[in-house]
């Protein structure tokens, strides 16, 4: 029950800002008493500090309480097929130091030396901090080397990331925990506890990236699946099969990758798919085209997954300019508006509220939250966290072996 109460109390405060004993009482329906405290253990852990004292109201001056920025940090290191990044993230959840690498597609022997050095960096940036650092988040697709032959790698070259171990491999570096999360389930818990979860309970989650992914909120925890591999719309096919051999996949029609690939065969920049370029001459008539058939693709996906589940909404983000996922979010509603919503509740398609940084900051969550339920005083903002990054590391010791 104190650990409970703990985490409401934080709740309440990452909700709504800095709040006085007062008001956390009347938010959370516990007793002065039990704030009082409550909030006495959190100030001494550091995870609450004490703002200048509000005067001018009838009855004695409040003081507002406010989480510390600096009561606990932890590293989300994002392994994606185009770049990699390291985000140092403090208690609030503000990135503090964000370091990046890109690449075409990344050479492991290239790649995991220079995670250790970028890890190491942050925590030296810390300073007198660095013992503050409580945990490091690893997300990544379960399978790095999954659908080669789209992206034009040989067997060898897949068969060589898919047998590594990131999760074991990091952990070598450091001798801080190390936790590993599919890169889109990460960044469908940040999307949980710091963007649309504070207002949706049950939400389908899809990031577009260089292959498109997604994940799945149920009564406001992520639902990962007996493999750890729930909301993998990537491999939903759009049409039955008759006269074909194979349907064809979500990740063929609304992928980043197709975007790319339209653009390297007009002699463009395939990097601009994932910045303000896509949107501009001469980039923007590929760009058009490319939304219209990812649009009707991802409706059909949408479509599908209300029929079987009851969603309050289905919330979409990217790797790209927030212009363009407004314009691709306009053009799946609008094609959603074409289907016969007989018998279901019909699905809106929203915007995320973190962007490229999510699978990054949604590993640092759970790291940080996997850690602080473990200290002997540190536990409530843990188990606030885990509740909602339960079951994102059930992947040891390899990957699963579904796409």
């Amino acid at each position: 029950m104190r650990a409970f109460n703990e985490r409401v109390v934080l709740q309440a405060i990452r909700l709504n800002g800095s709040l006085p004993k007062a008001d956390l009482a009347r938010l959370t329906g516990l007793t002065a008493q039990t704030i009082g405290l409550i909030t006495t253990r959190l100030e001494e852990d550091d995870l609450l500090v004490r703002h200048d004292r509000v005067r001018g109201r009838i009855g004695q001056p409040s003081v507002p309480l406010a989480l510390n920025p600096d009561g606990a940090f932890s590293v989300g290191i994002k392994i994606g097929r185009r770049s990699t990044d390291w985000l140092l993230v403090d208690f609030t959840g503000q990135v503090r130091q964000r370091l990046s690498l890109a690449y075409a597609f990344p050479d492991a022997d290239t790649l995991i030396p220079v995670i250790g050095q970028n890890l190491r960096a942050l925590r030296e940036q810390l300073g007198e901090l660095a013992p503050r650092l409580v945990g490091v988040g690893v997300a990544a697709p379960f399978q790095l080397g999954g659908w080669h032959r789209m992206l034009r790698l040989s067997d060898t070259e897949s068969d060589a990331w898919n047998r590594i171990d990131l999760r074991a491999e990091v952990q070598a570096m450091t001798e801080l925990p190390v936790s590993f999360a599919k890169d889109t389930s990460a960044a469908c818990v940040a999307e949980l506890v710091a963007g649309r979860g504070r207002d949706l309970k049950s939400f389908l989650y899809l990031f577009v990236d260089t292959f498109v992914g997604g994940g799945l909120v149920i009564n406001s925890q992520p639902h990962v699946g007996i493999h750890s591999n729930a909301g993998a719309v990537a491999s939903l096919p759009l049409q039955t099969a008759l006269g074909r051999d194979m349907p064809p996949q979500l990740v063929s029609e609304a992928s980043l990758w197709e975007l790319e690939q339209c653009f390297k065969a007009r002699g463009l920049d395939p990097t601009a798919a994932y910045d303000e370029r896509a949107m501009e001459p001469p980039f923007n008539a590929d760009t058009s085209a490319w939304i219209a058939k990812a649009a009707i693709a991802l409706a059909h996906s949408v479509v599908s997954a209300t029929a079987l589940l009851d969603i309050d909404a289905v919330v979409m983000d990217g790797s790209f300019c927030r212009p363009l996922l407004q314009r691709l979010i306009e053009s799946t509603n609008e094609a959603l508006g074409r289907y016969n919503w007989e018998g279901l509740w019909p699905a809106q398609v929203i915007a995320g509220s973190i962007g490229s940084d999510a699978r990054a900051l949604g590993g640092g969550a759970a790291a940080a939250a996997r850690q602080l339920c473990a200290r002997p005083r540190v536990v409530s903002q843990g188990r606030w966290l885990s509740r909602a990054t339960s079951g994102l590391s059930r992947v040891a010791p390899g990957f699963p072996r579904t796409p």
